[in-house]
């Protein structure tokens, strides 16, 4: 019984410690992760903006003729 008691005290300071020093870590992940969706979004933005501005050109000269 004293074991056991002695493995869950471990056990239970183990998760403490380790979820204290995990609350900078997250705030890190979390702004690894925006930086990287932006960066997603000005890739995005910068391979297909050429694409949709001929075709909204395109379309508005349709438009225009009609």
């Amino acid at each position: 019984m004293k074991n056991l008691l002695l493995v869950i005290q471990t056990l239970e300071g183990w998760l403490q410690t380790d979820f204290k020093s995990q609350k900078g870590a997250t705030a890190t992940e979390y702004s690894l992760l925006v930086g990287l969706i932006a960066l997603v979004l000005v890739v995005g933005v910068g391979a297909f903006g050429g694409a949709l501005n001929t075709w909204f050109s395109n379309l508005g000269t349709t438009v225009t003729g009609w």
